[in-house]
């Protein structure tokens, strides 16, 4: 059995891959995916980790697809237990000062704009959310697919997995946790449709890479253990896609004390008994 297993599920969940280059087209990028950055014009601008302004802006780029996030919410999330009009006050000179440094970035349009009593992210001045423009690229690739264009689908799915430059970076509550899932879970989706591509179009390296990246994220996808199996196999490596179904069986039994699906096992057996069937 291996005996870090369980460690390397719950490592699975601080997980980075490679950063993708900066967005240089956006004159703002807010990046909550992997760690916080804030990006003008792709050159990082200095935020204090854990400090204010990167509260309020990941607040507010979480709620970017939505109404903003009330006034009081705001105060009551960065400065919690201070008194009521102190930190208004405060907001609005941190709001001030946000618009006189990255301003000029956005035509001289403030980056935080308040509407109707509600705080939100100026989208519609050019400010972009690394999250908004992952889920942006999943949704068009699923639309693709649902319209048959496999082939400009499987762009947009490559393009959206260079954006994940790894979880959710910011929150520590349940509403923030089921976000990181979310988001999680349609990387994941979008490395195994990448995967399932290269493995039909006889791209073993590329199918392999994509079932690899997947298990460093969650090592108990029997999915990606099969993917990786055939690539293997296929690829030449039987031993090492034996290799593979004993990596998933042992993870399975470190971590729930449950025994590989009938697929897996199966898939195994033709590896053991008739690899050409593989």
């Amino acid at each position: 059995m291996v005996a870090s297993a369980g460690s390397a599920a719950r490592k699975s969940s601080r997980h980075r891959v490679v950063p993708s280059p900066p967005a240089v087209d956006a004159p703002l990028l807010v990046c909550l995916l992997g760690w916080f950055k804030l990006l003008k014009w792709g050159q990082a601008v200095s935020v204090r980790p854990g400090g204010r302004t990167q509260a309020l802006f990941s607040l507010l780029a979480l709620a970017s697809r939505r109404l903003g996030v009330n006034r009081d919410e705001l105060l009551d999330c960065l400065w919690p237990g201070g008194d009521a009009d102190l930190a208004a006050q405060a907001l609005r000179a941190l709001v001030y000062t946000l618009h006189r440094s990255l301003g000029d970035a956005l035509g001289g349009e403030a980056p935080v704009i308040r509407d109707d009593g509600r705080y939100r992210l100026n989208i519609e001045a050019g400010l972009v959310v690394d999250v908004d423009r992952f889920d942006g690229a999943i949704d068009s690739a699923e639309e693709l697919e649902r319209e048959g264009n496999a082939e400009v689908a499987i762009e947009r799915y490559r393009a959206a997995v260079g954006l994940y430059d790894g979880d959710l970076a910011v929150g520590s509550d349940v509403q923030h946790l089921v976000e990181r899932e979310r988001l999680r879970a349609r990387y994941i989706n979008a490395r195994a449709r990448l995967a399932e591509y290269h493995l039909v179009e006889r791209d073993y390296v590329a199918s392999l890479a994509n079932a690899l990246e997947i298990l460093a994220v969650d090592p108990l996808r029997e999915d990606a253990h099969r993917l990786a199996m055939r690539s293997y196999v296929r690829r030449g490596q039987r031993a090492q896609a034996l290799r593979q179904y004993r990596l998933c069986s042992d993870v399975l039994e470190s971590e729930f004390q449950v025994v590989p699906e009938p697929a897996t096992q199966a898939l195994y057996e033709l590896v053991r008994f008739d690899p050409s069937r593989v």
